[in-house]
This record gives C-alpha cells, sequence and structure tokens, in this order.
C-alpha cells in the first residue's frame, strides 16, 4: 500500500489543533479551530475523492481519539468519509492506550516501524495518515512517506506545533498537482524526490 499523508497547515506552517478550539492545547495554545472558518465544499469533495482510495489507516494516539469520539456515530453509506472510516482496518500508535472500542481498531506499541513497513507492502491501495503530528514527523524522518496532501489554509498563526520540525537535512520532494478551494484554501500534492545532484548526475 502506498501511504500518504493529509494534513491541514496555516500558512506558517502550523498544524496544531486545526478543527477545534479543546483539540490540543498544548503549550497553551489558544489558537485551535483556526481551520473551520476556511472550510467549503471544494474541500469536502477532494478529501471525500481521497478518502474513496483508502484500505486501511494509520493514526496518532490524539487523533485516533478525536475521530473516534465522531465517527462510528456517523453512519452513512452515501459519505465516502464515514464510510471508509467505519469499515477499513484502523492502526493506532500508542504506548498509553490499552483498549480501543472503534470497531476495526489496532493499538501498535513498541517497534512501530517494522509494523508500518509490514502494511506498506501488503496488497492494497493507500495507507492514510490525517493528521497525527508526532506520528508523522517520524514517518518523514524515516522516509515512509509516499505522498503528501499539504493543505495550507489563508491563515498566520505565528505560534503552535509544525509539522516540518527538527529535521536532519535535506529533503526534496516534487510537485505533482495543485489544488485551490473557494474558500481561499490551496492543496499541494508532492512526492518523494531524489536531491537535485542525484537527478542531475541521472539525466
Amino acid at each position: 500500500m502506498k501511504l500518504t499523508l493529509t494534513t491541514f497547515l496555516s500558512l506558517d506552517g502550523v498544524m496544531q489543533a486545526p478543527g477545534q478550539p479543546d483539540e490540543d492545547r498544548e503549550g497553551g495554545f489558544e489558537l485551535g479551530g483556526w481551520q473551520i472558518p476556511h472550510s467549503d465544499e471544494d474541500m469536502g469533495t477532494f478529501l471525500g475523492e481521497w478518502f474513496k482510495e483508502a484500505d486501511a489507516f494509520l493514526f496518532g494516539r490524539k487523533t485516533y481519539q478525536i475521530f473516534a469520539a465522531h465517527w462510528p456515530n456517523f453512519i452513512d453509506d452515501s459519505d465516502p468519509i464515514a464510510t471508509k472510516l467505519n469499515n477499513c482496518p484502523k492502526y493506532v500508535v500508542s504506548e498509553t492506550l490499552d483498549t480501543a472500542d472503534w470497531a476495526g481498531t489496532t493499538i501498535l506499541k513498541g517497534d512501530f516501524i517494522e509494523e508500518i513497513i509490514r502494511l506498506k507492502n501488503e496488497p492494497g491501495n493507500e495507507l492514510q495518515v490525517h493528521g497525527s503530528g508526532a506520528l508523522a514527523r517520524t514517518l518523514i524522518e524515516h522516509g515512509l512517506v509516499d505522498e503528501y496532501r499539504l493543505w495550507f489554509f489563508p491563515v498566520f498563526l505565528g505560534k503552535g506545533k509544525r509539522l516540518f520540525e527538527n529535521g536532519d537535512g535535506l529533503a526534496t520532494l516534487s510537485l505533482v498537482e495543485t489544488k485551490k478551494t473557494s474558500a481561499g484554501a490551496v492543496v499541494h500534492i508532492y512526492r518523494p524526490a531524489p536531491p537535485a545532484t542525484e537527478a542531475a548526475a541521472a539525466a
């Protein structure tokens, strides 16, 4: 399966608590819910198209708990997001969770990187990661992300957790597509690319 990462970002790269005020107040963050005013029908359409491609989901604990509090109660066979989330296998990386009530959930503990590599080698279309900042950064560090779907919203926050933090060197991505919504959000779709020096040498 191809591992895809979808995340909402402010213009200055903050990904913390886009959905609700109390989603994540760690570090004294008080700007939660910044993405909501910029949601629109286009955004729902794009996300729905991508969710149709999912064969499994991978979450960090915080994002999993946010999703698990809502989507099991939203049953609509015509909604691709609800249908996929409720029916596909779900994997949550956590050292603190011991049980998970959302049907189809497996908790990954310990050396979860090896388990994720195993999942990527399973047949299927996409293993999707949504949000899950700490997990996403770990996947990026290990070179496990096959496609980035980065949503940028017309908001400048000035503080908060960022997707790309504490990197250990140059990483090169190739832009494969850009989409824009009527509310002013832009989503850039990237895939890993070899460094410019290697690409030039291969040309």
